[in-house]
């Protein structure tokens, strides 16, 4: 019989390979452990105890042969994936009648005859080896079976069923389904090794899997085999080597072990108490071990998860796999130290981006920046080697985020991995440079204002002629003029002219009054602010459709985003209409992680905002965005009036309370306008993107494209270039689909170094309560509430008095803001988006808080210290 392989290519069916013909191209054959062991086989010096395969074509046949397997997947593949006792009970149905499928007798023959090969008598190690398996974008690791010391033919063939059914035991059904694998794509091979019976074993790290990096490879060391190790039935020996030393070691009391029994099978037995405490390895061993992992990860062109035994003083591989876990390095293109810092928080995005959006933020970034994980950095190495530089970039960045800062200070304290640079890089500007000052004057505002929306028309305008290859030669030139007018001095002079009055605000009360935060207040219902407005503005929409009830019943069942047709025909419901309109064409543009120009925006998809618009009627009464601003512009003008009549009490008191009524009016005039330039940059990225989709659907007219999102996955230049050759590689478009969906699993962290350590930072603080959640005061207030873990606005669900718990608030986020008393997030700064506006509202709000999104669940009861910094968990 003739059947595919994964290069389209015919090939005959084999149901045994042994593992010296097996390389890592035929995972499509072997899966990914057998793939891996064929490849470990064939590198110098690496000992690999014998065996074969039975391949992927063998597990094909057998589950032909059954027809009932379809109509279980097919159940499977309906059931919700919130529905774990289902899933439970149709996994273990499948793998029932797997087990119970006889193999057929030509199959059965050509593994014994393998068997008499490799030695018919020996004990066997019988392994999974799936399809998606051990790969370096899913490593599946211990979602199938293996057997130890297996001894016979009839006990090999009886294990080869288990594994082949062990594909579908729970874990891994669950693991496909969150990864997004079909369970029919996946096919199973089995390992059959001769087994060794090893002194010590365990796992080795090529990379050190808590903190990234690459330099330091861990050894995990226990006796006996390493299934203790892999059960936690032991604590292991730990071994760090850096550079062909040992750096650290842990020896634990090692009370238990795992050996083989003569008649097949493993037995648990006890340690020798005079042994338990001996290690497992010599720092020898471990240094010789680490040296043949190098080995191995140099072949596989990754770092490697490696499981050995050591047998006589000899070490043998029984498995390697790519640790999916890490976060990636930028490429460089240099063997120097280089110290990265993450864009995404301080854009308040640490999603992954999709490729196209990774080389649209960097074509029109005002800093270079590199792409790593599905996300962006920036390399602030040569500003932090300049001391002039380093004291404006750590204070810069202190400000923000303090865990940021805290992160490159622990870097900083390592004195030989910074390089000392006299001065910073000559015509690129430090960041301990300010901007110049300017006057106190509304009409700065209004202008730039009206200079970027006249830019965006003119774009809107421009890009209407442009197709084909001239289109993108066209949003180059685009590029640019966006550059150039967020570049323009006096956006920033204006932007840092509102933070710094806040700084100032919040520093000078604080010393002359004892007041924290103060400029919260200060700053409540601040004019111009774009986000705050936008929040404001859903409210009013919630008034026009308040009145109608048919129209809030319709849009309680609302499913899809072609709703507004429908929604028309009601009554009440032309008017519905014409509010959503108005409010999708002020800010239509925007979505959760808006920088990303792949991301859906609400004009592409309104039924987003249902959800809020519901909350915004059942939650207010008629006119609350009015109200809402009025009580805050107040409150401001309350505030301002008490801390002048204090001032005026102290000593030099008028002198102060003349400078503080000074940088009051500056913050009042200039904060609003903060959220501007964002608002700016995602209008034009609408309209590059309206324009490019566009493009794309005449490739998939012309039979170039499969869809048109295809070109989500190319970066820009390569867009550009299937453009003008009307030909696309959809192996590579594959491939990025494949590695995104890997990206979207990790965590970046705010500071990666160049050897692939990742620091988060963290809080240097003893006044908090004990068990109290830290992060950073952002927003004034002490507030109690039931804790909303929402980690997608569209499935918001909110009540008066709920605290928002979620990892980022992006400016998308802000309609949400008036309907909550709180605000916990896992990311943001002093200044991001999410803090402004929730001073804007008045609402109590700690950001940075780790986790928070884990550690907190949702109904929970929780007290947020926005002048503090902290959260507690309440009983």
């Amino acid at each position: 019989m003739e059947n595919a392989t994964g290069d389209g290519t015919a090939r005959s069916e084999r149901y045994v390979l042994d593992l010296q013909e097996i390389d890592e191209s035929q995972i499509a054959v072997v899966g990914g452990k057998g793939a891996h062991l064929g490849a470990l086989s064939r590198i110098e010096g690496i000992r690999v105890p014998a065996g074969f395969c039975v391949t992927t074509d063998a597990f094909r046949r057998v589950v032909a042969q059954t027809p009932s397997i379809d109509d279980q997947l097919d159940q499977l593949s309906r059931v919700n994936a919130d529905d774990q006792e289902a899933i439970r009970t149709l996994s273990a149905e499948i793998r029932r009648t797997i087990e119970e499928i006889a193999i057929p007798g030509d199959l059965a023959a050509a593994i014994t005859q393998a068997l008499v090969r490799s030695g018919e008598r020996a004990a066997y190690a019988v392994r999974s080896s799936a399809t998606a398996e051990d790969l370096p974008t899913a490593s599946f690791a211990g979602q199938q079976d293996t057997y130890l010391n297996v001894v016979g033919a009839t006990a090999i063939l009886q294990h080869i069923s288990r594994c082949w059914a062990s594909l579908f035991t729970e874990r891994a059904v669950v693991y496909r389904r969150r990864n997004g694998i079909d369970h029919r794509t996946v096919h199973m091979a089995v390992v059959v090794q001769q087994m060794v019976f090893p002194h010590a074993a365990g796992i080795l790290f090529t990379a050190d899997p808590v903190t990234g990096d690459r330099t330091v490879a861990t050894v995990d060391a226990g006796f006996g085999l390493g299934e203790a190790l892999v059960s936690g039935l032991v604590n292991p020996d730990v071994f760090k080597v850096r550079h062909g030393e040992v750096v650290a070691r842990t020896i634990s009391a090692k009370q238990r072990a795992v050996h083989a029994l003569p008649s097949g099978g493993t037995q648990e037995v006890g340690i020798d108490s005079q042994r338990q405490e001996q290690p497992a390895l010599s720092d020898a061993q471990a240094v010789r071990l680490v040296q043949l992992g190098r080995r191995i990860e140099a072949h596989f062109g990754r770092p490697q998860d490696i499981e050995w035994c050591l047998v006589d003083d000899d070490f043998h591989i029984v498995q390697s796999r790519p640790i999916t876990t890490l976060f990636p390095v930028p490429e460089s293109g240099d063997q120097e130290n280089h110290i990265y810092v993450s864009v995404g928080h301080q854009q308040m995005m640490t999603d992954a981006m999709k490729p196209l959006g990774l080389s649209m933020w960097r074509l029109t970034a005002m800093v270079p920046m590199h792409e790593a994980g599905g996300r962006l950095f920036v390399d602030v190495t040569r500003r932090l080697a300049s001391p002039a530089s380093r004291a404006g970039l750590l204070d810069l960045m202190g400000k923000g985020d303090p865990l940021v800062r805290d992160a490159l200070e622990t870097v900083l304290d390592r004195e030989d991995f910074v390089p000392s640079l006299p001065d910073a890089p000559p015509g690129r500007p430090s960041a301990a440079v300010p901007p110049a000052p300017i006057e106190t004057d509304p009409a700065v505002v209004t202008g730039l204002i009206e200079r970027s929306q006249a830019s965006v028309a003119a774009l809107r305008r421009d890009v209407r002629t442009q197709t084909g290859p001239a289109l993108f030669d066209f949003l180059l030139e685009a590029f640019e003029e966006h550059k150039r007018v967020l570049g323009d001095p006096l956006n920033l002079q204006v932007i840092m002219a509102g933070m710094e009055a806040t700084w100032w605000l919040n520093d000078k009360l604080e010393e002359w009054l004892g007041e924290k935060n103060a400029a919260d207040t200060l700053t409540l219902s601040a004019p111009g602010n774009i986000t705050s407005e936008m929040g404001l503005a859903l409210l009013d929409v919630a008034d026009v459709i308040r009145p109608h009830p048919e129209v809030v019943g319709f849009l309680e069942g609302v499913e899809d985003d072609g709703f507004l047709d429908e929604l028309a025909k009601l009554p009440g419901g032309a008017e519905a209409c014409d509010a959503i309109e108005a409010y999708l064409d002020r800010y239509g543009m925007r979505c959760v992680g808006e920088i990303d120009i792949t991301r859906p925006r609400w004009r592409e998809r309104p039924s987003t905002l249902v959800p809020v618009i519901l909350d915004n009627v059942r939650n207010f009464e008629q006119g609350a965005a009015q109200r809402r601003f009025e009580q805050g512009r107040q409150k401001a003008q309350q505030k301002e009036q008490d801390v002048l009549s204090r001032l005026r009490t102290l000593p030099d008191g008028e002198r102060k309370a003349d400078e503080t009524k000074g940088m009051i009016e500056r913050v009042r005039t200039f904060i609003g306008y903060r959220e501007y330039p964002k608002y700016g940059i995602i209008s034009r990225y609408f309209v590059y993107k309206q324009a490019l989709l566009a493009e794309a659907e005449r490739l998939v007219q012309a039979g170039v494209l499969a869809d048109k999102e295809d070109v989500f996955y190319l970066t820009f230049q390569e867009f550009h270039d299937v453009v003008r050759s009307k030909q696309v590689d959809d192996q590579i478009v594959q491939q990025r689909k494949d590695a995104f969906r890997s990206y979207r699993t990790l965590t970046p962290p705010r500071v990666l170094t160049s050897d692939g350590e990742a620091l988060s930072g963290a809080y240097r603080r003893d006044d908090v309560p004990a068990g109290a959640l830290v992060g950073l005061p952002v927003s004034t207030g002490t507030v109690e509430g039931r804790a909303r873990v929402i980690l997608d606005i569209a499935e918001a669900d909110l009540e008066e008095g709920d605290i928002l718990v979620t990892t980022f608030t992006d400016p998308s986020w802000s309609p949400l803001f008036v309907g909550i008393a709180g605000l916990v997030t896992e990311v943001g700064g002093l200044m991001t988006h999410g803090a402004v506006i929730a001073r804007e509202y008045g609402l109590p709000a700690v950001v940075g808080v780790e986790q928070a999104t884990r550690r907190i669940r949702d109904g929970q009861r929780i007290r947020v210290h926005g002048t503090d910094g902290y959260v507690e968990i309440l009983p």
